[in-house]
């Protein structure tokens, strides 16, 4: 007699779908558009990659050897001399601080494994929020929890689903200036979560990657600033990425940064899995670390691109909630995101449903400022008229 197999149970399985496939049909109506369509859906870049960083990927292409998953000293140097000209890391930082990482994307994924969380542990992330910290703590079978970040620096456990939560929580996700509201922590509020999340053992990660995009706010604190950390960077991670600031997506060049303690552990995962950045790509990040005038001059061309647009958003009849800094336009038209997204696809214009964002998006869209000025032009001159 033979006997079925046991249904194996597969990681996928614990994943939702993937959001973005739910916009075939708006992607469709919108490309059917006479001149064509402006995809303000996904923040991918569109500018050139900065002459500085495509030269020094091609002096490094010669690269015949394995990497260091730890990365260069001059990548590892250019790292905490950054991190010290714009995000107010103390002096104190230095190479033993910082690890290069895969872009962005892999970490915030792949942190809960590496951190060793599991089933019975819970993640907590914004409540309207990027969705990878979510898949993050599914992929490891872990209670993804999100929770009003405002709140909870106010309230403390209150701001919970349930108070009793805070027990099993191990890791907790900071992202200001957010993905998608653009909506920016103040230091204070940061400080006052960091202090919760220390009394209960809490490991803190702020995913900071629009930071050098501020638009209404004078500054943008990171969990590195000792007004935030009281001089002591225990139990913090920054994540940081220059896919925005320096139209680096393609070379998937990001890092982290903070406790050597919790960085080393990292490091020590990440070696045996071998998630070492290509040799080039750490010359090329080094180059884009040193390159503030890149960062400035893209920084003015989304600022110009972000005062056309939202101007012709409210002409539509949009209203704009937060966005105080980076990419996205949190956007609302008096009606569900599925409706608006549907109306704006009929200009040829298509933009992501805040419904991917959490349940408190459902009646807001997101709308991105990477389009190259003349498609930013084209779908200003269609709202407008609309």
């Amino acid at each position: 007699m033979v006997t079925a197999p046991h249904p194996r149970r597969t990681l996928a399985s614990r994943l939702p779908e993937f959001p973005w496939d739910s916009l075939a049909s708006a992607r469709e109506l919108a490309a059917s558009h006479a001149d064509g369509i402006v995809d303000l859906s996904v923040g991918t870049p569109v500018d050139p990659t900065p002459v500085s960083v495509q030269q020094a990927l091609a002096d490094a292409a010669d690269s015949h050897g394995y990497p260091t998953t730890i990365g260069t000293p001059a990548l590892r140097e250019g790292i905490v001399s950054f991190l010290q000209r714009h995000r107010a890391a103390p002096s104190e930082l230095d190479v033993q601080h910082v690890l290069p990482t895969i872009g962005s994307k892999e970490l915030v994924a792949h942190l809960p494994f590496q951190l060793g969380l599991g089933p019975g542990d819970a993640v907590a992330f914004p409540h309207v929020a990027y969705p990878t910290y979510d898949i993050g703590a599914r992929l490891v079978g872990a209670q993804p929890l999100p929770v009003d970040m405002v709140r909870l620096a106010a309230e403390g456990e209150a701001a919970l689903p349930d108070p009793s939560l805070a027990s099993r929580i191990r890791l907790l996700w900071l992202n200001s200036p957010s993905n998608p509201t653009g909506a920016v922590l103040e230091a204070d509020q940061i400080a006052a979560i960091v202090r919760w999340a220390r009394e209960r053992g809490i490991v803190v990660a702020s995913d900071e990657c629009y930071a050098l995009l501020p638009w209404t706010v004078d500054e943008v604190p990171s969990v590195l600033d000792p007004r935030v950390n009281e001089g002591s960077l225990s139990g913090l991670l920054c994540v940081y990425s220059l896919s925005k600031q320096s139209n680096l997506a393609g070379y998937r060049a990001a890092f982290v940064a903070g406790d050597p303690a919790l960085v080393g552990e990292l490091l020590a995962v990440r070696k045996q899995a071998g998630m070492m950045i290509p040799g080039p790509i750490q010359a090329a990040m080094a180059a884009a670390l040193d390159d503030d005038g890149a960062v400035a001059a893209q920084r003015e061309t989304y600022r110009a691109r972000r005062a056309l647009l939202s101007g012709a958003l409210r002409d539509a009849g949009g209203e704009i909630h937060g966005s105080d800094a980076g990419l996205y336009l949190w956007t609302t038209f008096r009606e569900d995101c599925a409706t608006s997204v549907r109306a704006l696809a009929g200009l040829g214009i298509l933009v992501a449903p805040g419904m991917f964002y959490g349940e408190a998006g459902g009646t807001f869209v997101r709308v991105a400022l990477t389009a190259t000025d003349e498609r930013i032009a084209a779908a200003a001159r269609r709202l407008q008229r609309h």
